[in-house]
């Protein structure tokens, strides 16, 4: 019980963070809020988390719920790594920009001189 209660708690604060930030990311939003509702029903519900583990060929609930969170978040990783390379790509494309803009400014200013 008490780690039912524990877990709800945890992922109540998942629920009242995604709620607010639906408006900025409608998708990532909506399956936070998804994913941790349905948390919270396999928590207290623990005998469906089996039966679908049952269904899907796995032993037990709780090693469907821990495959499916591995799953997550790698694709999470995944995620954060493509929008980490794509802003060192801009970070670089500015900085050359800059250098151009620089060195034209330069050259500009050696032939007044």
């Amino acid at each position: 019980m008490i780690m039912q209660t524990a877990l709800s708690l945890l992922l109540s604060g998942i629920v009242v963070y995604a709620w607010p930030e639906r408006r900025r990311s409608p998708l990532v939003g909506l399956l936070s809020m998804f994913a941790a509702l349905a948390g919270m029903y396999l928590v207290w519900t623990p005998v469906h988390a089996t039966a679908l583990a049952d269904m899907a060929g796995i032993g037990r609930g709780v090693d469907l719920i821990l495959y499916i969170w591995v799953v997550i978040s790698l694709l999470l990783f995944l995620n954060l790594h493509l929008k980490l390379r794509a802003q060192m790509d801009l970070i670089t494309t500015l900085a050359r920009a800059i250098t151009i803009a620089n060195a034209s400014r330069a050259s500009d200013t050696s032939k007044v001189g």
